[in-house]
């Protein structure tokens, strides 16, 4: 079995188009260091991930009095609250130079976020100085995650 960069689950080379399945194979998935496994109570069964096994495809932003609180949905129909349990993190894509972002779900388990989430999540975006360099990020559940420089920034829009 495998894991497609694109969140499809394929079987022999063929992708699994029942959506239930997936969620039942998404729902016994664990990582054990660097990889993944299906695991029942009977069978330990290995699975190739290309990058991350879920894919986050849907931002709600919920504005409290606390301060804003990032809500994902993944290709699986799991919600995740980004917060200290569950953090954004970015990666530099060599390929292109941009970013690759992504939210943790569960036991070491990430969602890549869809390039049309991430805009999303840019336009959200706000400077904060952090360690004594300007950083562009966003906020959420009091917590903050660093993208990048602001200062890099400048350079694009110039």
């Amino acid at each position: 079995m495998r894991i497609a960069a694109d969140g499809t689950w394929f079987y022999l080379g063929t992708p699994i188009g029942r959506p239930a399945l997936v969620k039942l194979f998404a729902s016994i998935l664990k990582r054990e260091g660097e990889r993944y496994f299906l695991v029942t109570p009977v069978e330990k069964c290995g699975i190739v991930v290309d990058d991350a096994p879920f894919m986050a495809v849907e931002l709600q932003v919920d504005d409290r009095e606390a301060g804003r609180q990032l809500c994902f949905r993944t290709n699986v129909d799991d919600w995740v609250a980004c917060g200290a349990r569950h953090p954004l993190r970015f990666e530099p894509e060599t390929a292109t130079g941009g970013l690759k972002p992504y939210v943790h779900i569960r036991r070491n388990l990430w969602a890549k976020v869809t390039r049309a989430v991430f805009y999303d999540l840019v336009d959200l975006g706000e400077a904060r100085e952090i360690a004594g360099t300007l950083m562009f990020g966003v906020a959420s559940a009091g917590q903050f995650y660093a993208m990048a420089p602001a200062s890099s920034l400048e350079d694009i829009t110039r």
